[in-house]
């Protein structure tokens, strides 16, 4: 009877391995950028014109809707596309944040993802830091993705959005 309990018990405390799913994952990049605050808020306060300083992006089009319900279908360079949809903004600080609404992973290898983008005052005069941070779920949130949808292209493909982002508005306002 003390073997079947045993066996019973290594049983059960094994069960939570076979129960594996994906774990949300991160990605955080930012940049210092040689110009005021107003100047740099202003090329990225219009949620729907990012493709105007992202190199990523084919186009970028959206209802010009600057508050939580607004939306935006971003083109990717590889004719792939998917629309995002603002949760909150907030002005007067320069923030906003945004997730995903209709997935694409052949534009980026995320089942789903939330992003926040920050302009903060730098710490030389006349310049401002960028931060865009954001939680996701790879590509195929099954036990076992193909590498073009697992955690590691997923944090790649977020990390290195967001770099080139970030350089492209960078080169745009310097």
């Amino acid at each position: 009877m003390r073997t079947i309990l045993l066996s019973l018990t290594m049983f059960c405390l094994t069960l939570p391995a076979f129960a594996h799913g994906p774990t949300p994952q991160k990605a955080k990049e930012s940049i210092t950028i040689n110009a005021p605050i107003a100047k740099v808020w202003a090329a990225v306060k219009q949620f729907d014109d990012i493709a105007n300083w992202h190199p990523d992006l084919k186009k970028s089009e959206g209802d010009g809707n600057n508050q939580s319900g607004g939306i935006r279908t971003l083109t990717f360079k590889n004719d792939a596309s998917l629309v995002e949809e603002l949760d909150y903004y907030n002005e007067p600080e320069h923030e906003y944040s945004y997730r995903l609404k209709t997935e694409n992973t052949a534009a980026l290898p995320t089942s789903s993802h939330s992003v926040e983008l920050k302009v903060v005052h730098g710490d030389a005069a006349d310049t401002s830091v960028v931060t865009i941070k954001s939680r996701f779920y790879r590509g195929d949130t099954g036990n076992t993705p193909p590498a073009n949808l697992n955690d590691e292209a997923a944090v790649t493909a977020m990390t290195q959005f967001f770099k080139n982002g970030l350089s492209g508005l960078k080169s745009k306002l310097e």
